[in-house]
């Protein structure tokens, strides 16, 4: 039974280790970022850009997504208050019949953002994706990303990791989580980290470089 002890021994331990990274990276990604993070549009500086990072506008469920229509209210609120003067949107654009960009594009025109001011991107399939192409295709290293609090802190690393000038401008005040989404964002900055500096991994597509009317 020894070889059972030391399994379970071995297994434990590699837990305990496994969850103080998980929790030491959590805290090196908000601490390293939340001095750029912005809730008042008084307070957030100018950037000529915006980046909208995507999320369905509607849940698993099929209700309305609150973070979908907070983050076209706040990029709406940046712009209409003259913090920003031109908004990409970029997200996820998988078949006719789900369509990030264009539902964020959309929506925006509803709230009285012009069209001639909107950049859609068909191809932010990840936060990683999306922030990469802001400055690759789009030309931007300077910009403002639009996301939820929770969201921002994640999104704002993988920015500074590749040098850009970002700030980020929450949509919600540091709203509490329902517990399953506070999880997945747990992991899912583990994941960003292992991204950026172990995996080393590239935007899925880029493509031709495209220039914004600014």
């Amino acid at each position: 039974m020894k070889w059972l002890w030391n399994i379970v021994k071995y297994t434990f331990l590699t837990g305990v280790v496994l969850g103080v990274l998980i929790i030491g990276i959590n805290f090196w990604v908000i601490v390293s970022t939340e001095n750029q993070v912005f809730y008042r549009v008084e307070d957030t500086p100018l950037n000529k850009v915006a980046l909208i990072l995507g999320t369905s506008k509607r849940t698993s469920a099929g209700d309305s997504n609150k973070y979908f229509h907070e983050r076209i209210a706040a990029a709406a609120e940046l712009y209409h208050n003259g913090k920003i003067k031109h908004i990409i949107v970029s997200g996820d654009n998988r078949s006719i019949y789900y369509n990030e960009p264009r539902d964020m594009y959309q929506a925006l025109v509803s709230l009285n953002v012009p069209k001639g001011v909107i950049t859609l991107d068909f191809a932010g399939l990840r936060t990683l994706d999306s922030i990469v192409r802001a400055d690759s295709i789009f030309g931007q290293k300077k910009f403002t990303i639009v996301t939820q609090d929770f969201h921002c802190y994640r999104s704002l690393f993988i920015a500074n990791y590749y040098g850009l000038d970002v700030i980020g401008y929450s949509a919600d005040d540091k709203e509490q989580l329902p517990l399953s989404l506070a999880i997945r964002e747990i992991f899912a900055r583990f994941a960003a980290v292992l991204d950026l500096y172990i995996w080393k991994k590239a935007p899925s597509i880029l493509g031709e470089k495209e220039k914004l009317n600014l």
